[in-house]
């Protein structure tokens, strides 16, 4: 999805998605520093054995908030 600003440049806009166990969000344009995932990482693109920082489940357990 491109969204256009103010200037006419298109952007890409990066999902956030949501742990339904705790309601922590990984916003893809944040991404997890402290956990060595840079900003602008897709969701996708995280390894299988990263954890939520907060309650420590799986990413199997994230859903999409938006987009």
């Amino acid at each position: 999805m491109k969204v256009t600003i103010g200037s006419g440049a298109a952007t890409e806009t990066k999902a956030k998605w949501v742990c339904k166990v705790c309601g922590w969000i990984y916003d893809e344009a944040e991404g997890d520093p402290d956990s060595g995932i840079p900003a602008g990482t897709p969701f996708e693109e995280i390894p299988d054995d990263w954890v939520c920082p907060l309650c420590l489940v799986s990413k199997s357990d994230f859903v999409l908030l938006s987009v």
